[in-house]
């Protein structure tokens, strides 16, 4: 009888080490770039499975958060602003007479 290796399966190596790099930090770290909502979800999921199977991949998780939620921050201020700024010009020229 044949028992299984070290490292199949989804178990962790020898000498417990970890199986591998963790795909959904990969991507989200990539979609803080693209897309930063689908990384924040990503690094969430990432983070939560990582803790579960000890697979390597944290630190790219966390920065994948950090940078997909800075860009949101950013992009939602930038929205902001430039809904102000619109709204601004708009009632600049209504208020002279004709």
């Amino acid at each position: 009888m044949s028992y299984p290796g070290p490292g199949q399966y989804g178990q962790p190596g020898r000498y417990g080490q970890p199986s591998g790099m963790n795909v959904m930090a990969i991507l989200s770290l990539v979609f803080a770039f693209v897309f930063a909502p689908a990384g924040i979800v990503l690094g969430h999921l990432a983070r939560r499975q990582i803790s579960r199977t000890g697979e390597q991949g944290g630190q790219l998780a966390l920065w994948g958060l950090i940078l997909s939620y800075l860009f949101t921050a950013l992009y939602v201020v930038g929205c902001c602003g430039w809904l102000a700024l619109v709204s601004w010009a708009g009632s600049e020229g209504s208020g002279g007479a004709y």
